[in-house]
């Protein structure tokens, strides 16, 4: 009776120790991160009209390859920081059925990359549609800074910046075929 008591309270004190591991402030808790990884280097690099070849060099191989939709890859990227929440990324490219990159959608837009804003080589990756020129943006009028002053300075490196407007991609179809 003595024996099997002493064994009781050894089991339970043991699974008490085991369940407070589990939640024990300062308990390390790894990160876990799942599918591809896609940074905006990646998308900038990709340009309309490239091969499913071209793009699955830069891209790497899609985390899902539709059964239904052969001309859409989809990239997935999910990470949990240790006992963080959760954060996704999202990105969908889409062929025609010549196998030549249309459109992008998801949480990256093309842009100038960091390697050609450093080089200065031409970041022009805009998509205009055929019965339509592009227009130049409109950006309001602004007080001029102080003279010397640190918001001057700031003011003259913006100035000399060229912006690159963003393509738009495609909407999907809605129609059922």
């Amino acid at each position: 009776m003595q024996n099997t008591k002493l064994l009781l309270t050894s089991l339970t004190l043991v699974g008490l120790l085991a369940l407070a591991g589990c939640s024990f402030p300062g308990v390390y808790k790894i990160d876990i991160q799942q599918g591809n990884v896609v940074t905006q280097d990646m998308i900038d690099q990709l340009r309309p009209g490239m091969t499913r070849r071209q793009v699955r060099f830069i891209m790497g191989n899609p985390l899902i390859q539709d059964t239904f939709n052969t001309n859409r890859w989809d990239y997935l990227y999910s990470i949990q920081p240790g006992g963080g929440k959760r954060q996704q990324e999202r990105m969908s490219v889409f062929f025609n059925d010549s196998d030549q990159l249309v459109s992008l959608s998801g949480d990256f837009m093309p842009g100038v990359s960091r390697d050609q804003e450093i080089l200065g080589g031409s970041g022009d990756t805009t998509v205009s549609p055929a019965n339509q020129p592009a227009q130049p943006a409109v950006q309001p009028e602004e007080k001029p800074a102080k003279p010397g002053s640190v918001e001057e300075s700031i003011q003259r490196e913006i100035d000399t910046i060229e912006t690159t407007p963003v393509p738009t991609p495609a909407p999907l179809e809605t129609s059922p075929q």
